[in-house]
């Protein structure tokens, strides 16, 4: 099988969705197909053993120029106007521009002959699949890869909000659901919420979570984490709506409780934490919280296989509709995962009913309990401490992926 990839990024360190991204360009080369992606990263990059195309920006077009206007007259008036085009146009002149580029280029690449063309994006973007809406008659090749809710006014809350040009990106959504021949999702709670909104979803989808990928093994850990103790690893950014409040909480009221293990417990917070740095700098001077910056994707594998407990912190909330993209390599990691987040979540329905170590984002009390009995096992011995769930790493690798590919009907 022939496919043809078109990624919005394939730079994996400009946000967690590029590193998924790659992570399943990789896989579906280890599934044995033959493939050509297309990405649109703004700088040169190429992934080994596949070939990649760089899809450059148009500068000459009436598009291109009236986004430079418009940047240009915000940030000599100060008045931001982006949202009122947006709500004319639906898009931005930048994202319309960027689309008729990512579009001619699918265009351009069809020597390829691809039998799937697979659209891949990050955050609330979606150029790729706004450039195959443009091309009906590729259509019947297409798999569109929805990694996230959209509109956010379809977010669960607490994410969810209302753009200016709500109308517009729900006509939009609602036309991928339709035109699209696949539609794959990471999880099958984010499919099945997805196709509440938009029932065309229902007849037309697969899932295909997140992918484990392995990037340059044994990197030297870094100078401010300690191996051999009883850590608790929170990588991966903070978005304003993953409070870690109650967490921290917790882990001083078990400090409190366990005098033995103010010597060998740490609580680590790598990665941004912008929207939580008034909370998270109080902290500086505690010896047993440690909280980093960005750090690379690499290093960052390295801290999961050598972290104690690995920890996925979700929104309060009702529900959790989200495979967050850490998760194949936490279970890679084989170390526990203690899950702070709503009773409905992805992460909780894939590690099973009767997993010990979840609690409710804002429920201190039992998260102090499952650090304590986390504890007692890695006293008692830290060998001891493991995840324990192949099935999950089959779940995240290309035996399982080829086997979603392969069940399409693709004629």
């Amino acid at each position: 099988m022939r496919i043809l990839v078109i990624s919005e990024s394939i730079n994996v360190e400009d946000s967690s969705a590029s590193k998924g991204r790659v992570a399943l360009i990789y896989n579906l080369q280890k599934c044995g197909y033959i493939l050509k992606v297309l990405h649109y990263s703004h700088k040169e990059i190429q992934l080994k053993n596949i070939e990649c195309q760089l899809i450059k920006e148009n500068k000459f077009s009436a598009l291109y120029f009236l986004s430079r206007i418009v940047r240009i007259f915000q940030r000599t008036t100060k008045i931001y106007i982006n949202k009122k085009l947006d709500r004319i146009f639906g898009f931005s002149f930048t994202h319309s521009n960027d689309t008729n580029a990512i579009a001619k280029a699918i265009r351009n690449n069809q020597s390829f002959k691809p039998d799937l063309i697979f659209t891949l994006s990050k955050g609330g973007s979606f150029r790729p699949h706004r450039a195959m809406l443009k091309i009906p008659e590729l259509q019947h090749k297409w798999l569109a890869y929805i990694h996230d809710p959209y509109p956010f006014h379809v977010y669960p809350r607490p994410f969810n909000f209302v753009e200016e040009s709500y109308k517009a990106k729900e006509k939009f959504m609602l036309s991928i659901t339709e035109k699209a021949r696949f539609i794959a999702f990471p999880s099958l709670l984010l499919k099945e919420w997805m196709q509440s909104y938009f029932p065309a979803v229902e007849n037309k989808s697969c899932i295909i979570p997140h992918q484990i990928k392995i990037v340059d093994e044994n990197q030297p850990l870094p100078d401010f984490f300690q191996p051999n103790q009883f850590s608790l690893l929170h990588a991966g950014n903070l978005l304003k709506q993953r409070n870690p409040k109650f967490l921290i909480d917790a882990f001083l009221l078990f400090l409190e409780s366990n005098q033995d293990a103010k010597s060998v417990a740490k609580l680590y917070f790598v990665g941004n934490y912008k929207q939580h740095e008034n909370l998270l700098n109080g902290y500086k001077d505690n010896s047993n919280i440690i909280v980093n910056g960005y750090i690379e994707y690499g290093i960052i594998q390295e801290l999961e296989k050598n972290a104690a407990v690995n920890v996925i912190l979700e929104a309060v909330s009702e529900i959790s509709p989200f495979l967050p993209g850490k998760f194949p390599n936490c279970v890679k990691a084989d170390k526990p995962i203690l899950i702070l987040g709503p009773y409905y979540s992805e992460v909780k329905r894939l590690l099973g009913r009767d997993y010990l170590y979840w609690s409710e984002t804002n429920d201190t009390k039992r998260i102090l309990e499952k650090i304590t009995n986390l504890y007692e096992i890695w006293k008692n011995n830290p060998v001891n401490l493991k995840l324990n769930r192949r099935e999950l790493s089959n779940y995240c690798n290309e035996l399982e992926l080829k086997k979603v590919i392969d069940n399409l009907n693709i004629t």
